[in-house]
């Protein structure tokens, strides 16, 4: 039986944040105007943001948020240097300048639209940049979705190696010119082979699309800097002596929290489950099984499922136990 052809990804636009720098956001049609009662349907809903992982793109979270739509208006940026987002005015990967970006888009966005806060959503990398944002700014996150979070991971593994090797001054650069020059087909089957439980499931229209976008992606004259410049950020947070700092910010997070773990992740050990599940304080911790790094893409269902029973439960907890004014 031949599998149903993937639903096209959203459409998107850049976005001015402040002092010029633009971010890529893509939206479901209702936020993008295509009917006057969609509109009004989408303002009903509460807002979401997704935060995509290193050399994602906002394209990882369509089936995600078509399944979502029900309840939520979601929304998924390019991080600054991927996707279609340009860089950053000042060329900062860190996650804290990441962080800062995210925090500006969900200002804009909260002053367009009156909605103070987002459930946010975040895989990998992007997760390590949502906990950060929501240790920091807890007044802009109401929940937390996290899908096998970049934090640090006191049990060293083949990734830390490369990324260590990546993160040598001059070496970096060098090592992903070799790796570029193989053809993009390659590039995208390695990465979907590392990131999924069974490969065979990815669309075959997806590959296509993927293999398109990175042969432009080759042409940017900014790729290369983003990915290496992120990856050296990334290490430094794992083997500095600040690399408890994430595990502390994670405790200080107050809103309702869902990690969700792969089984058969590659790129971060499920085993870390344990550990979220003591630093995360009002948390569900999950792991699915079958299932790799990209739990979201792999078993949007599943992901959805357990998106839709932490709102739920939110939503009671908010109703037994409502915020009193002050005074």
């Amino acid at each position: 039986m031949t599998p149903p052809e993937p639903i096209p990804h959203w459409p998107g636009e850049l976005i001015t944040l402040d002092r010029g720098h633009q971010v890529y956001v893509r939206s479901t049609p209702e936020k993008n105007g295509q009917k006057e009662a969609a509109q009004k349907e989408a303002a009903q809903k509460e807002a979401a943001l997704c935060i995509h992982g290193l050399a994602g793109s906002s394209r990882n979270w369509t089936d995600l948020i078509d399944l979502l739509r029900p309840r939520l208006a979601c929304e998924a940026l390019d991080l600054p240097g991927f996707g279609d987002s340009p860089p950053r005015p000042d060329h900062r990967y860190s996650i804290a300048a990441l962080a800062q970006t995210v925090e500006a888009l969900i200002e804009k966005q909260a002053d367009e639209n009156q909605a103070n806060q987002v459930h946010l959503i975040a895989s990998s990398l992007g997760g390590a940049v949502a906990v950060k944002l929501a240790a920091a700014r807890p007044d802009l996150v109401k929940t937390l979705t996290l899908i096998s979070p970049a934090l640090p991971d006191p049990r060293p593994h083949l990734d830390q190696v490369h990324f260590a090797v990546i993160s040598l001054p001059g070496v970096g650069p060098r090592l992903l010119r070799k790796y570029d020059a193989l053809p993009p087909r390659n590039r995208v089957a390695d990465v979907i082979t590392t990131c999924f439980a069974d490969p065979a499931g990815f669309p075959q229209a997806r590959f296509a699309t993927e293999v398109a976008e990175l042969a432009r992606r080759d042409t940017l004259d900014h790729a290369t800097a983003a990915l290496v410049g992120t990856i050296r950020t990334l290490t430094g947070d794992f083997f500095r002596r600040g690399r408890h700092a994430a595990w502390r910010d994670a405790a200080r997070i107050t809103a309702p929290t869902l990690v969700i773990y792969g089984s058969n992740d590659r790129v971060v050990d499920p085993r870390l489950a344990g550990r979220a599940a003591r630093a995360f304080a009002n948390s569900k911790i999950v792991v699915l099984p079958r299932t790799g790094h990209l739990a979201h893409m792999e078993h949007p269902v599943q992901v959805a499922a357990e998106i839709t029973a932490m709102l739920d439960a939110a939503a009671v907890k908010t109703r037994e136990f409502p915020l009193a004014p002050a005074g």
